[in-house]
């Protein structure tokens, strides 16, 4: 740069106007004895003096009239010179020939050393700031290699500063303090010159650096150092004229803990930049202390306003505390606050934020690749977020989950959001909470999440807490309106009813049975049901001969009808039905089911059809579906639409011969559960509204049976049905017995206790009833029936093994399987005319001798002699 350039006006306003006061003298002195003089007189500043000469200042110092020199003694150059490159070069390099833009940093630093006038007292017992005649500049361009201009180097004004010089800081014994007085350079000797007043120090003076490099060693602004970031540190480092009220490392101390995570996060960035802003001025000029008013209002980078007031006691910025002043810099002033100057609600630390800070990035970026950001960026909503951290998610990895985007990880991840703040204390076990995922199955409602709440094992007080069965880690975080729960795991949404079941080996057969029909994909997709599935165990209660009929391929229609009888068009989760007032639900299959509440809390659940006391137990599970809940039964249900007939349970129990057998001789009517033709030839023997249970020997039971000789004999063959076939009264009424034993409701008729039933043949034979035991050995384990009396055994010459059985939908009865068939009993002709023989016989030798004992008798009485007493028979003995 060449002062040869400069406009005239420029040059008189840089040698005369701003150096001059009332102590200063004639730019022209006629003293002898200048500044110069005066160190050269003098052995300690020979290494200053030489420097000033590699610097170009020679002839300044000359020229300058009235200043103050702070000038560093030998050792203390001497000992600057280790760390600094620039000086040292400087001082040793005496073949190397610097031009002017090499030497400029040195010629400022320099220039920070010298005042503007003559300093003849320094304060006594405070500080004092004075302006010295370095202008800080950043340099854009690279050096030049021109030759240098012609002496005198005069500072320029202009610069980072607004045209004023860098301030420097003065006490009584030492210079370039802080605020406080302390630090800077010890003042050791005074030399007095014609042209001004030299100050000998112990150390170098060192220009301050922008307010990037001063924030960075202040102490008590070391919060803040940590979180700076990159735009923060170009805003501090390139900005003119930047006034900063920065606070204190306790200041930060008003943020919430996790607030202060989330700002030391990398996340942060923004909000970081923002309270910088919120904390920065840039005016023209540099706002120092001795420029603040009574009051004084500023607006800052940000837009907000901060107002000073200065009283006699203290200074406050909005409040704050003005705890350090006027910390100088080269593009700027820094002042310290007690406090934050962030205004309420101006930072929007949004539940992202803190799920950035906390370890939650990955939960965070799957949110917003399925555009859910606003569920974790919306202040003023209450909800309660379930959290899988950064941890968590990669031990379940991407494969885990669904594709990025997807319309599935949408849902997945609507599921751990709940509304409302779930705080543990609200929390209790078995509670469904709502979430906010919206499924097309839960019309007008939404998907809800199960809850387990039981005590710690370790700390009895404290409770374990599980969503969806994924355990809470640490407790729950309170984000402003928002409620935090970190979980083992992520959550997966319910899915359909089936595949919902399909885990649970107990519920296998009724799953089976749905995927053997067309019901399958209405059961799965049915909107807004609940679905009650029968244990395995149900098949067997249910009566093999009903089983058999509902799971055989010629029955899918009874079959469709009972799995929808176990759908109800509504949502019941376990605590409407166990509390709720409503007894009786439609399903799908069209027809209603009843409910009955016992008052131990057990609940029963009748359907519309089946047979008389019919029932079920329900096991409330709250399997949740993605279009209900699914609930478990004890036994299946069957609806009014499904009439088991007892030729269908004949079908069941393989008796097609019995079938056959029954219509040939008249009978097809029971089979097909109807009233008897009109003449009927057993009319007499049936009783209306009377049901029957038939015991039905299987195809393989007639192998030894001339069937072409039976069905030549009508009565032969009438005889054999009615021989099977027991009147079964029906229970009156339709009243509830409710029976936790529900193994009795599916017999036909009572076995147990060997009891003994008539026959349709009964009215026509001896022979006709039949009797039921039960046998436990090595022939025989199970049920036995027999013909009561027949050869004389009382049946157990003469019986069938009981293989299964099925009740009938029809007034009653059923099917009752037997391995054998049992042929009506035609005793022989000694045993149908002996007993009547025996008796006649013995009747008449008991009349015989009885007579013959009535003559002995009287013979002996008419030989035996007598005697007349004296005086004959009727004399009286007083006679004597």
């Amino acid at each position: 740069m060449r002062l040869c350039l400069l406009p005239a006006t420029l040059l008189t306003l840089l040698f005369v106007s701003p150096v001059l006061s009332s102590s200063q003298y004639p730019l022209t002195s006629t003293l002898s004895t200048t500044l110069v003089d005066a160190l050269s007189n003098d052995p300690n500043y020979t290494s200053l003096l030489h420097l000033l000469q590699r610097a170009r200042l020679i002839p300044t110092l000359n020229k300058l009239n009235g200043c103050t020199l702070f000038a560093p003694t030998n050792d203390a150059i001497r000992q600057y010179l280790r760390g600094n490159d620039l000086w040292r070069s400087a001082f040793h390099d005496d073949h190397l020939l610097l031009n002017d833009n090499v030497h400029e940093q040195l010629r400022q630093q320099l220039f920070y050393h010298l005042l503007n006038h003559t300093t003849q007292e320094l304060p006594n017992h405070s500080t004092r700031i004075y302006k010295t005649l370095h202008y800080p500049r950043v340099l854009l361009d690279p050096p030049s290699r021109d030759p240098p201009p012609s002496p005198p180097w005069l500072p320029i004004p202009g610069g980072t500063l607004g045209g004023e010089p860098q301030l420097l800081r003065v006490s009584e014994s030492s210079v370039g303090v802080d605020a406080f007085g302390k630090g800077g350079a010890k003042i050791v000797n005074t030399s007095t010159a014609g042209n001004g007043i030299i100050y000998g120090i112990t150390k170098v003076l060192e220009p301050p650096g922008d307010l990037a490099e001063v924030v960075s060693q202040q102490s008590s602004v070391s919060f803040l150092n940590k979180l700076s970031t990159t735009a923060m540190t170009k805003l501090l480092n390139s900005t003119s004229e930047l006034t900063l009220f920065l606070p204190v490392d306790t200041a930060w101390d008003a943020l919430d803990h996790y607030e202060r995570l989330y700002l030391e996060s990398e996340y942060s960035t923004n909000d970081l930049n923002r309270i910088l802003n919120l904390h920065a001025v840039v005016e023209e000029g540099v706002r120092y202390s001795d420029t603040f008013g009574k009051t004084t209002n500023l607006t800052t980078l940000d837009g907000s306003k901060l107002e000073i007031k200065v009283s006699s006691m203290s200074t406050t910025i909005s409040g704050a505390s003005l705890v350090e002043s006027d910390i100088f810099a080269s593009n700027g002033v820094l002042h310290l606050v007690d406090s934050l100057l962030v205004p309420p609600g101006t930072l929007q630390l949004t539940p992202e934020k803190y799920l950035l800070a906390l370890n939650g990035t990955t939960f965070v970026s799957l949110l917003h690749s399925v555009d859910l950001g606003s569920l974790i960026n919306n202040t003023d909503v209450k909800y309660t977020i379930l959290v899988p951290s950064d941890e968590v998610m990669s031990l379940h990895g991407d494969k885990e989950l669904p594709e990025r985007g997807s319309e599935d990880l949408r849902k997945l991840l609507q599921y751990h959001f709940l509304p409302g703040n779930w705080t543990s204390e609200k929390l209790a076990d078995g509670m469904l909470l709502e979430t906010a995922l919206e499924e097309d199955g839960l019309p007008g409602r939404r998907q809800v999440l199960s809850v387990g709440v039981s005590l710690d094992d370790k700390k009895l007080a404290e409770k374990s807490i599980r969503f969806a069965g994924a355990k809470t880690i640490g407790n729950p975080i309170k984000v402003n309106n928002t409620l935090l729960y970190f979980i083992s795991r992520p959550l997966v949404p319910p899915v359909d009813p089936l595949q919902t079941a399909l885990p649970f080996l107990d519920l296998s057969s009724f799953l089976a049975a749905i995927f053997s029909t067309s019901q399958a994909e209405i059961l799965r997709k049915a909107p807004h049901t609940s679905l009650l599935i029968p244990h395995n165990s149900a098949f067997k209660r249910l009566g093999l001969l009903v089983s058999a009929h509902l799971l055989g391929t010629s029955a899918k229609q009874d079959l469709e009808s009972v799995l929808l009888h176990h759908a109800l068009d509504t949502i019941e989760y376990a605590q409407s039905l166990r509390n709720g007032s409503q007894h009786t639900f439609s399903t799908l299959e069209g027809s209603d089911v009843r409910f009955d509440r016992l008052k131990n809390g057990s609940l029963y659940v009748s359907p519309s059809g089946g047979w008389t006391g019919m029932q079920s137990e329900l096991f409330v599970k709250d399997l949740l579906t993605n279009t209900g809940v699914v609930h478990e039964l004890s036994d299946i249900l069957i609806p009014r639409s499904v009439n088991l007939t007892i030729g269908k349970l004949v079908k069941a129990a393989q008796g097609s011969t019995m079938a056959s057998l029954a219509a040939k001789a008249g009978f097809e009517w029971v089979l097909n559960g109807t009233a008897p033709p009109e003449g009927f030839s057993w009319d007499n023997e049936v009783l209306p509204g009377v049901g029957w249970t038939l015991l039905c020997p299987t195809d393989n039971a007639f192998k030894d049976v001339n069937l072409t000789q039976l069905y030549a004999d009508p009565d032969a063959l009438r005889g054999i049905v009615a021989q099977h076939l027991i009147p079964t009264q029906a229970l009156e009424g339709g009243s509830l017995i409710i029976d936790t034993d529900a193994l009795y409701n599916n017999q036909p008729i009572p076995l147990d206790n060997s009891p003994t039933y008539n026959t349709l043949l009964s009215s026509r034979s001896a022979y006709g009833d039949l009797v039921f035991r039960w046998r436990d050995d090595l022939q025989s384990n199970g049920y036995i029936v027999g013909i009561k009396g027949a050869r004389g055994t009382d049946g157990s010459a003469d019986w069938a093994r009981v293989l299964s059985w099925g009740r009938s939908t029809n007034a009653g009865g059923g099917v009752i399987q037997i391995d054998r068939l049992l042929q009506p009993y035609h005793p022989p002709w000694w045993i149908s005319y002996g007993a009547p023989t025996v008796v006649g016989v013995g009747s008449c030798i008991l009349i015989c001798l009885f007579f013959y004992g009535v003559r002995l008798v009287w013979q002996r009485d008419t030989t035996e002699a007598t005697y007349e007493p004296i005086g004959g028979f009727g004399r009286d003995d007083d006679d004597d």
